[in-house]
């Protein structure tokens, strides 16, 4: 199957690339502007998807420009679902990758898909605003809607926790600034995603929205002596009230139920990282560097 893989270059986008290409299908990037709907509008038509996963967004909570968010995560892509809309055969299947961030805080977790959504930053305004766009599109296009929870693994930006932790320790720093330390995520790992939406892309059931996810939430002191037991090094943790947002999300872990049901009934399954695993992955990331800097 031909896939039209948008943010290909990025986090998730390399790793999804691979398994994907390994599982063999072909894989290829969009190097058009999401912003510039006339390129967008020849790549597509160029390409001839029979199926797309759409990647690319801003995701940095704290990117410095609010516009950007929307320009890019609402707009851009439906920039792009006005360009599927014009190939002369649909794909069979358009995934967009939203975010849990959209649910806020709940009073009640794990998070379910029928979950009210609550944003309290202009990143989860942003995909939730992409989400409801994109059901405008669902009658002329086979589209899933992709809700991940953290998660993490190498080559993510040092702007995100884990590896701002991971190069911390690997560098053996005495100190590390850091925002609410009274915070529980599911930091789940970055293979798991990917295999999650690869089996998406063929199980997922069009015009429904599912949770990625394992929910299993940890603080973030946890992570962090889990860094200290794997390195044999402590950090000074200091609290930076430039770190911390008054609009927190303080729990955010999910249920997965609706997922799993779906790969059980085909009988699939996911596999699963531990936290560790997953946070000696990042630290090797750091520590196999040729110059740490």
């Amino acid at each position: 199957m031909k896939i039209l893989l948008t943010g290909a270059d990025g986090f998730t986008g390399r790793p999804f690339a691979d398994l994907a290409k390994n599982a063999g299908h072909e894989v290829v990037a969009l190097r058009s502007d999401l912003t510039d709907p006339k390129a967008l509008v020849a790549d597509v038509l160029q390409v001839q998807p029979e199926a797309v996963v759409h990647l690319a967004a801003i995701a940095f909570v704290g990117h410095e420009h609010n516009e950007a968010f929307y320009a890019v995560n609402v707009v851009g892509t439906t920039n792009l679902l006005d360009a599927l809309k014009r190939l002369p055969r649909k794909p069979r299947k358009v995934l967009l990758a939203s975010s849990a961030n959209i649910y806020g805080n709940c009073e009640q977790s794990p998070i379910v898909e029928t979950e009210a959504p609550s944003p309290v930053n202009h990143y989860a305004m942003s995909k939730l605003a992409m989400e409801q766009l994109a059901r405008t599109y669902m009658g002329q296009l086979d589209i899933v809607i992709m809700r991940p929870f953290n998660y993490t693994g190498p080559g993510q930006s040092e702007d995100f926790l884990i590896p701002k932790l991971a190069k911390h320790f690997a560098q053996r720093s005495a100190s590390i600034s850091l925002g609410n330390l009274d915070v529980k995520r599911e930091f789940n790992d970055v293979r798991m995603v990917c295999e999650a939406y690869l089996k998406l892309l063929s199980l997922g059931q069009a015009g429904e929205i599912y949770n990625v996810c394992s929910g299993r939430p940890h603080d973030l002191r946890t992570v962090i002596d889990t860094f200290a037991r794997l390195t044999g090094h402590s950090l000074q943790l200091v609290v930076d009230p430039a770190f911390v947002r008054a609009n927190e999300v303080h729990s955010l872990y999910g249920s997965s139920d609706k997922l799993r049901l779906l790969l059980d009934e085909a009988g699939e399954d996911l596999k699963t990282f531990t936290l560790e695993e997953t946070l000696i992955e990042v630290l090797q990331s750091f520590e196999q560097r040729p110059n740490r800097v």
